[in-house]
């Protein structure tokens, strides 16, 4: 297995053991400024402006079935799934060894792998044309067929953030409620609603905005509740998420509440098991990010 080793001036931005433990009861953590280097964040913009402008290092065996924005789709959010898989300045971006080796430490794992990614573009609204928020929802509802409790998410905007850019927001803690299995609403927009309907459930909800600086970057428990209220910055709001595996993860079958077989896009990628299950450790689609 490829070895992974850090600097001295990375192993500085590992969390403490108070980190992981603020981690594990609130659900979410933020890095400390200059975890990415600007050398990385200007190549993985750079490539993503080429992606958009049509240059793909490598093309998906399937063009339907997740989301990939692309010049004519109208200029509101773009989103880009699996763009790691596409383009080999963002694949740098995902397989940075720091981002794991903080992963690792927050997930209690010695191996990390990758999972899937996502690129979101958020142009600011206006008041007659009001900006779009992500709904709020949890990661592991869109990954049924993953064994594991433990994926988290690496969410690094490509500029400073403030409230009104439209900045990750988790409600803490909510990575510890239960029956949380299919509360998919990304594409929900009526935020008060919802979370009004939580508190009818009995929950505390408790919203706190992950306000960061270029160059930071958030990690989040894939049972939290998150989403994004609408960019009113005034400017365009860019940012990605990758999402990582620790080592124990697996496939299992899953069905959703009307008993349709539960199927995520990348079980469409990756090899396969002799049994004929999706592999979750090809490394052609889920390469590794660290290990120890």
């Amino acid at each position: 297995m490829q070895s992974f080793t850090l600097t001295p001036e990375q192993r500085a931005f590992l969390p403490s053991d108070s980190d992981v433990a603020f981690y594990e009861a609130n659900g979410y953590y933020i890095s400390r400024e200059g975890l990415i280097p600007e050398s990385l964040l200007n190549s993985t913009y750079d490539g993503i402006q080429r992606f958009w402008d049509g240059e793909v290092d490598h093309v998906l065996p399937f063009d339907t079935g997740f989301v990939n924005w692309k010049k004519g789709d109208g200029d509101g959010q773009r989103i880009n799934e699996f763009l790691s898989l596409q383009k080999k300045e963002v694949i740098e971006r995902a397989l940075y060894p720091l981002i794991g080796a903080i992963a690792a430490r927050l997930m209690h794992s010695k191996v990390i792998r990758l999972l899937d990614d996502q690129l979101f573009y958020k142009p600011s609204g206006t008041s007659n044309a009001p900006g779009v928020g992500t709904g709020w929802h949890t990661d592991h509802a869109y990954w049924g067929t993953c064994s594991s409790d433990r994926l988290i998410t690496a969410w690094v905007p490509f500029h400073d953030l403030h409230q009104n850019r439209s900045p990750l927001a988790v409600m803490v803690g909510s990575h510890r409620w239960k029956d949380m299995e299919h509360f998919r609403f990304f594409n929900y927009q009526n935020f008060a609603e919802m979370e009004e309907h939580l508190r009818i459930q009995g929950h505390e909800v408790n919203v706190v905005p992950l306000t960061m600086k270029r160059g930071q970057c958030s990690f989040h428990h894939c049972w939290i509740v998150h989403g994004s209220y609408p960019n009113t910055s005034g400017e365009p709001r860019l940012s990605y998420a990758a999402h990582y595996q620790d080592g124990d993860n697996h496939y299992r079958p899953m069905l959703d509440p009307q008993g349709r077989k539960v199927e995520m896009f990348d079980e469409k990628l990756c090899r396969k098991l002799p049994n004929g299950d999706p592999d979750f450790s090809d490394p052609a689609v889920f390469p590794t990010v660290w290990a120890e």
